[in-house]
This record gives structure tokens, sequence and C-alpha cells, in this order.
């Protein structure tokens, strides 16, 4: 019975990775279609002034979807000075996206 509890549980381990691996992979074709790389940049490809290598080591999945669902009031709150308007493309994702989106910034850790 302890053998069967110890599998099932290693399988569903095994389930959650494999989904949050989809998620990412979605999210950065999210990235990919919505054309971010024109304001930002992921290991040197895109945008050069707006980086976003190591963004989910500084912010949590909550910040980053705030970027998105109201960049203004995360520019307030950041008293960042480059933040221009994000295109209404980007702030009107569908919640899948936005999701994958998140998963995928979360993924970008300080190395």
């Amino acid at each position: 019975m302890r053998l069967l509890l110890v599998c099932a549980g290693m399988l569903a381990l095994g389930a959650g990775t494999a989904a949050a691996q989809d998620a990412v992979a979605r999210g950065k074709k999210v990235y990919a279609d919505t054309r971010c790389a024109m304001c930002h940049s992921i290991g040197g490809v895109g945008n050069p002034k707006g980086p976003l290598d190591g963004v989910g080591s500084r912010l949590t999945a909550d910040e980053i979807r705030l970027w998105h669902t109201d960049p203004k009031t995360m520019a307030e709150k950041t008293k960042s000075t480059r933040k221009p308007p994000m295109p209404s493309y980007a702030t009107k994702l569908s919640k899948q996206d936005l999701d994958a989106v998140v998963a995928y910034m979360q993924s970008l850790q300080k190395k």
C-alpha cells in the first residue's frame, strides 16, 4: 500500500512538471507572437532597453500579472521612468495566454 501511494505521488508530480513545462512553452510562444521583443529582450535577443533576464527572480507571479493587466499602476509602484504604455494586445491577453506568459516569465530565473 505504501509503495502504491509513493508511485501515485511520483506520477502526480511528473504530471505537474509536464503541465508547468507546457505552460512555459506556451508563454514563450505568446511572447514571440505578440512581439514582446520589440520592447524587451531575453538572452540578448530583442530590445536591450527592456531586459527580462532574471525577471522571475525579481518579481512575483502577481507582479508580473499586474504589469500586463494594469501597467500604469505597476509603473507608479516601481517608479519606472522608462515604461511607455503597453500595446493593447499585450494588456488584453486571454486568461490562458496571460497565465502562460506569467509561467514563462517566472521561469526566467537569475543564474
